[in-house]
């Protein structure tokens, strides 16, 4: 069942922004921009700038972990890609590990792809987004569920991706300059496509094989959403306790893919599996390790085997009100 909404949930009072000044939207005015608009509304407002990967998730499990409630950050606004957007909420996610669940998350689409921005907001004016959070009775938080990624420990956002999808993260340093947002996703995955050769694989929910063999790829998740226009998981929903997983096999030519999955006509492809369950685990079966990426970072040398579980409503999220 999903999760209902925080009931009653306060206008929050004291913000975090974190910002990753690498990400494809970034621009300085708009970290001010973003920063005063927070600042009519709230009583605090903190401005992080991330350096490194990791960052983030350091930085805001300290800041929601430290000193009384009344003093720490109720709203943690995430300004960047969807790497940013997974590490301020792996931030988050330690505060439940303490009891300290205050803060709530909110996405700002600075990045290239901004899937994790649609699967909340669809594609509405960030500005807007903000307004709503700020004003009571706006916008609603809800418990999001997130996957763990056992063999490392780390927790799934948006989704993860085997094949195809997670080969196309090199291939964007290739897309010509001029490519920006969802265009250079778009460019870089019709790169890949051209020349892509299916992996033997097998996946499994629940004990149960879902697919096995030549497999275009695997993913799991979460958002409905993949680089914020492939429709992979349209049936998902972020908040009922499972997760999705779609698998596209040999039989669907790859270059088709990027076509197909724009309206969810892979779904109609033979060979296209699609299932829902509490664990899903992904293999390679001819002994070489998967190519693997969750939330727009690659996850290199993860073995062959990646086992996924739920997370039942593990992240609380700023959310529009459903059918607004």
């Amino acid at each position: 069942m999903p999760y209902p909404a925080v009931p009653a949930c306060p206008a929050p009072t004291r913000a975090l922004i974190v910002v990753n000044p690498a990400a494809g939207g970034h621009r300085a005015d708009l970290v001010e921009r973003l920063a005063s608009l927070c600042r009519e509304r709230l009583a605090s407002v903190a401005v992080l700038r991330t350096t490194g990967p990791g960052d983030a998730v350091d930085a805001v499990h300290r800041a929601v972990a430290k000193g009384t409630v009344e003093h720490r950050p109720d709203l943690v606004v995430a300004a960047g890609g969807d790497g940013t957007v997974r590490e301020a909420a792996e931030g988050l996610v330690r505060q439940g590990g303490e009891g300290r669940g205050d803060a709530a998350l909110l996405i700002v689409p600075w990045g290239s792809a901004n899937s994790g921005y649609r699967m909340f907001w669809d594609d509405r004016p960030w500005r807007d987004a903000v307004s709503m959070v700020l004003e009571p009775g706006r916008a609603e938080v809800r418990r999001m569920d997130l996957a763990r990624l056992a063999e490392t420990g780390d927790h799934v956002l948006l989704g993860s991706c085997t094949g195809l999808g997670a080969q196309i993260l090199p291939a964007l340093a290739a897309v010509p300059a001029g490519s920006r947002g969802r265009d250079r996703y778009a460019r870089a995955l019709a790169a890949v496509a051209a020349d892509f050769r299916p992996y033997p694989g097998r996946v499994t929910v629940d004990g149960t094989v879902l697919a096995e063999g030549p497999t275009v790829l695997a993913n799991v998740g979460g958002g409905r959403y993949r680089a914020g226009q492939y429709l992979l998981l349209p049936h998902s929903r972020p908040d009922d306790g499972l997760l999705d997983v779609c698998v596209i096999g040999g039989r669907t030519d790859p270059a088709r893919v990027p076509e197909l999955t724009r309206h969810a006509g892979h779904l109609g492809e033979p060979g296209t599996a699609y299932g829902r369950g509490r664990r899903v685990v992904v293999e390679r079966l001819d002994g070489e390790g998967l190519v693997l990426e969750h939330d727009g970072e690659p996850r290199d040398g993860i073995g062959s085997t990646a086992t996924f579980d739920v997370v039942p409503g593990a992240l609380p999220v700023w959310t529009a009100p459903a059918g607004r």
